[in-house]
């Protein structure tokens, strides 16, 4: 939210500004009112048995408005006493309502809880981002994790945080403040950890209040509720016995991590106790050196990550703070500055599944991903203080001229320019893995039934017989009679559909980041049109049609009379072969290679592998030869689509006079002075050598060494041939 202060230019007219800021504001409201009805309905329309379940510890039979022994018996309330004592008159109005009352009055803590955050930002924040702030902040409320969680269980947990929120950021004055933190550190005992970050800022009548608070209402419990008291803080030990099992993923706390890598007993608590300690340490000094900055939200949001680390228990609906963390700004550079926002957000709104694959080695850290971004919060991340010259004025992203194409409306998104930094590869990497986990989701989802595909199937083999190219049946029989061909097709089926994607990004990436950018939209476009296909026709593969005597030389024989065959159906969609993205990747391979490649044998080399996959595809029964066909359709409409964005891929630099601007009398190509004809000498060492496209250091303007005579653009005069500058290469279009 704070970071969104940069993309704000100067220069524009002050009514056309306000008219696009309501228009854009209303539009932002818009989104998030409907986030929030849509959360509301998901949980009302659910039976009343169903929905609002922990809230049910409340008003159930054997909740707090009924129970007749402690609160604690049943093992189903985990609050603290005192919370079963105040909110009593809240789980009265949720009985009488059904929990119509209880949700919606849920959605007002987590509008104001939006509102409050919007108003604390950090820095001399423009008008635009106080008035945008607001609904961006709720709308990302209503989509995290924690928020869900509260609502489809009827927790209570939104209350502590806004009270803390309302005490540290809203009050001013110091009792006031003190008593609504103290009341919050009541309901949920981690939040006393603002008490010393209190006294640590200067506020230290509000620390004071705010820990007597905390005791009165502790103190005044046990007088009430002996017995409760008693089971909560001696028996369960602050509650870390209460709810499910302390070692369950839901538990992002220390506690729960370690107890997941298998340390029990005395060993444990200790480690637990030194690595709280520390944490508490580091997390609250840092908390108070943003707060002494001027960055109050910040340093709340940390103290909150170290309440999140350090607590027993540390459930989902528990984590809120983790988000509000993404108010911080990172990095020098403006390019970077949504980097920690992003990941923010993507750990507060997706499973940890959805960012790590399902590897053993990562497993520790798929399951920890909250705690993880919570510790990294708190005692890591280099948040940039206000007096850093980068905090409002970060260095600017440096972006290249697209060559001129042959028609005006190209590029159509006037606003999509082409960086020459190279992309932040932590975010690079979080935005495939989880690109390819909604893609993975989509195409398992993907309507059609059983019927539906084999008459597609049909289909498909009629138009192949009509035209004369149904040769998938004489392809796959010859193979499978021998045996050297049938391994060697199984082999490259199975193994090189990722690795030589992957690999040609990455090559790419550390190479030549410019056309790391075309080649990774081109294919991102693709694999979102092929998900049309998957969506709209579903088709049965040759492997899977009965009656038409295809052998499945990859998987086995199949049990065609069980519409449930395989184990394979539960892990992906068996008629999603229209169009084929295994023979479509293998041409985007192909063509980048081609495109990119300065060796006439890399180029050849490159047309090997879409050859070799169409052959495999087709050997193998796993694709129809149209299939193929729409795989080379996407990718041809990805490079389409990239090109109507973006622009022709050659990429020529910015001026030397500045972003946006040539020097008097200088066509903007080309800067005075510059020798014309003279290419960027292409570095060795790699597949795809660096060149003109590599960067600010590599442009291509001009050579870094000497340079050899050639005739130079005086001012006034235009460069010949219009762009003026010689592409390298590996700047073939």
């Amino acid at each position: 939210m704070a970071n969104a202060d940069h993309s704000v230019h100067g220069g524009a007219a002050a009514g056309t500004a306000g008219g696009g800021l309501g228009r854009a504001r209303a539009v932002l409201w818009l989104v998030a009112a409907v986030l929030a009805v849509r959360q509301a309905a998901a949980v009302l329309r659910q039976p009343p048995g169903e929905r609002l379940t922990d809230l049910e510890t409340w008003i159930g039979d054997d909740g707090v408005l009924h129970v007749t022994g402690s609160l604690y018996d049943t093992g189903q309330f985990t609050g603290t006493p005192f919370a079963g004592l105040v909110l009593k008159p809240l789980a009265r109005s949720a009985e009488e309502s059904l929990g119509i009352v209880w949700t919606l009055g849920t959605l007002l803590l987590v509008v104001a809880l939006g509102l409050v955050a919007a108003r604390a930002l950090p820095g001399q924040v423009s008008r635009r981002t106080r008035l945008l702030a607001a609904p961006v902040a709720v709308s990302l409320l209503m989509l995290s994790l924690p928020v869900r969680n509260s609502f489809s269980l009827g927790q209570t947990s939104i209350i502590p945080v806004l009270l803390v929120l309302l005490g540290t950021l809203a009050v001013r004055s110091e009792r006031g403040s003190g008593l609504l933190v103290g009341i919050g550190a009541a309901l949920q005992p981690a939040v006393l950890l603002f008490a010393p970050l209190l006294w640590l800022t200067g506020r230290r009548k509000a620390a004071v209040t705010s820990a007597g608070t905390f005791a009165a209402g502790t103190v005044l419990t046990w007088a009430v509720m002996p017995g409760d008291s008693w089971a909560y803080w001696v028996h369960h030990v602050a509650g870390a016995g209460l709810g499910a099992r302390a070692d369950s993923l839901a538990n992002q706390s220390l506690h729960g991590a370690l107890l997941r890598f298998g340390l029990e007993g005395p060993l444990e608590v200790g480690l637990v106790l030194v690595l709280a300690a520390a944490v508490v340490f580091l997390g609250l000094r840092r908390a108070a050196r943003y707060a002494q900055d001027g960055q109050l939200l910040l340093a709340v949001a940390l103290t909150g990550c170290v309440a999140v680390a350090v607590s027993p228990t540390a459930w989902q609906h528990q984590l809120l703070w983790v988000l509000l963390a993404l108010v911080g700004r990172v990095g020098t550079r403006a390019g970077d500055r949504l980097v920690w926002p992003a990941v923010v957000i993507l750990v507060m709104t997706l499973p940890g599944k959805m960012m790590l694959p399902n590897m053993k080695a990562l497993v520790p850290l798929r399951d920890n991903v909250p705690l993880i971004a919570a510790l990294a919060a708190a005692c890591a991340v280099p948040f940039l203080a206000r007096t850093s010259p980068y905090f409002d004025k970060p260095v600017p992203t440096e972006y290249a001229r697209p060559v001129p194409s042959r028609w005006g409306r190209v590029p159509l998104v006037p606003f999509w320019k082409r960086l020459l930094s190279r992309p932040n590869l932590l975010l690079e990497l979080l935005a495939i893995r989880v690109g390819y986990s909604a893609y993975s989701h989509i195409r398992l989802v993907a309507t059609g039934g059983r019927e539906t595909a084999e008459e597609h199937a049909r289909q498909i083999h009629s138009i192949e017989r009509a035209l004369g190219i149904d040769i998938e049946h004489w392809v796959n029989h010859a193979v499978a009679n021998t045996k050297w061909a049938e391994s060697f097709f199984n082999f490259y089926y199975t193994s090189f559909h990722f690795v030589i994607p992957l690999t040609i990004l990455g090559v790419l990436y550390a190479r030549r980041p410019a056309d790391y950018r075309w080649a990774r939209s081109s294919l991102g476009f693709a694999t979102v049109l092929a998900l049309v296909g998957f969506w709209f026709y579903p088709l049965a593969p040759p492997r899977l049609m009965p009656d038409l005597g295809f052998i499945d030389t990859v998987h086995g024989p199949q049990d065609l009379t069980n519409p449930d065959y395989g184990a394979l159906t539960a892990l992906t969609n068996q008629y999603a072969a229209m169009p084929s993205l295994h023979f479509g990747w293998s041409l985007w391979c192909g063509v980048v290679v081609v495109v990119l490649a300065p060796k006439l044998w890399m180029r050849l080399l490159g047309l090997l592998h879409p050859l070799f996959t169409i052959c495999a595809i087709v050997a193998t029964a796993n694709h129809w030869v149209l299939d193929a066909l729409g795989g080379a359709t996407v990718v041809g409409a990805g490079f389409g689509l990239t090109y109507l964005l973006a622009g022709r891929r050659q990429l020529l630099p910015r001026p030397a006079g500045g972003p946006g601007e040539a020097p008097a009398g200088v066509p903007a190509e080309v800067p005075a002075g510059v020798p014309v004809g003279v290419p960027a000498p292409a570095k060795r060492g790699g597949p795809f050598p660096e060149g003109e496209d590599d960067g600010p250091a590599t442009t291509g303007t001009a050579s870094t060494g000497p340079a050899r005579p050639g005739p130079t653009v005086p001012a006034g005069r235009e460069a010949p041939d219009g762009d003026g500058v010689r592409q390298g290469a590996g700047d073939r279009a």
